[in-house]
């Protein structure tokens, strides 16, 4: 997906200005009918004769210490933000076939968000950045709102769903990593934004799931109430899916 700047950042601050940037529409939120707190960040084989596979054999590691994390959270943040430009552009002209003028806001709305963070890791980082990926969104129907059960592609809610909900856990998870204060408070800000994300995605699926048990602690007897959180490795699991041969990633440092 190309860089949608059009301009080069020539300011020393430009990566923080680009991530409080306006956007064009901030009506997204009228529709979660809540907002969520910041997330948090919040720490939470066999022996054979056959040779061993290497299962990060032609994979791009997103390097070590804070600007492996960083690598990360912009390598995710890529992903995003070609599934919503996708989504908005998609279908039969824009959007999937059946979207409401509400929806059609609200997708926007976060293609832009989702666009916004990508351009600020991608200039924080400079030349420490991570190439540009390819996505491979074959599983994904883009006419479809959300797939009937049992069907083998996703819908778009369904996978904005997986999208945000996988994001919001990255960014808990990998708090732990960040030696930086100024990097934890950034991703502090960020993932708030996520989880707003994942929220409203929920709600146009199904109401009151915003807060359901597969995302946030809620049930069992160490329910803290706390949202869930995933390690790089396991984050990189599913993201993979929808990554192309060659784009494929590893996090070999954050275990």
């Amino acid at each position: 997906m190309k860089n949608q700047l059009t301009a080069p950042l020539a300011e020393a601050d430009a990566p923080a200005r680009l991530l409080t940037k306006p956007v064009a529409r901030r009506s997204f939120l009228r529709y979660t009918g809540t907002g969520l707190a910041l997330g948090g960040l919040m720490l939470a084989g066999c022996d054979n004769d056959d040779p061993e596979i290497d299962p990060n054999a032609n994979r791009l590691d997103v390097g070590s210490g804070d600007t492996g994390i960083l690598n990360y959270a912009y390598a995710l943040e890529q992903l995003e933000a070609a599934f919503y430009t996708q989504v908005v552009a998609g279908g039969a002209g824009s959007y999937f076939a059946t979207a409401s003028a509400a929806e059609k806001a609200i997708l926007t709305d976060l293609r832009d968000h989702e666009v916004i963070h990508r351009e600020f890791f991608k200039a924080a980082l400079g030349s420490a950045a991570i190439k540009q990926l390819e996505v491979d969104f074959s599983s994904i129907d883009f006419n479809l709102r959300a797939a009937a059960t049992g069907a083998t592609r996703m819908g778009v809610l369904d996978a904005a769903k997986a999208f945000e909900d996988l994001g919001v856990a990255a960014y808990n998870g990998a708090g732990r990593f960040i030696s930086s204060n100024d990097n934890l408070v950034l991703a502090g800000k960020i993932v708030s934004v996520e989880a707003r994300h994942a929220a409203l995605i929920r709600e146009l699926l199904t109401p009151n799931t915003f807060v359901a048990d597969d995302v946030v602690e809620i049930s069992g007897p160490n329910a803290r109430g706390t949202e869930r959180s995933k390690r790089p490795q396991v984050v990189l699991e599913t993201a993979n899916n929808f990554l192309a041969a060659g784009s494929k990633l590893s996090a070999n440092s954050f275990v």
